[in-house]
């Protein structure tokens, strides 16, 4: 019996150079549990979505775990796997 189907976002930015160290490491995370990590831009975003930048753009990259804030700034991925794999 599978569990429910997860899903990793990563909220960044263009030119952010964190945002794209975060996005490499959460693709190889992600692939051990047969999951792609989703990406939105939080600028390109705000035209619908403006609480995204006004909550996260300050702190980019964000990782966030089935809609809801895992970590930020680093990818946090002792807590991610086992996030993933519970």
């Amino acid at each position: 019996m599978s569990g429910p189907s997860r899903s990793v976002t990563l909220l960044t930015r263009t030119g952010c150079g964190l945002c794209a160290t975060a996005l490499e490491h959460l693709r190889e995370i992600c692939a051990d549990f047969g999951l792609t990590p989703e990406t939105v831009d939080v600028d390109e975003a705000a035209a619908t979505q403006p609480e995204l930048r006004a909550e996260y753009g300050d702190r980019l990259p964000v990782v966030l775990l089935d809609g809801r804030e895992h970590s930020y700034f680093d990818v946090d991925e002792p807590r991610l796997r086992a996030d993933l794999s519970g």
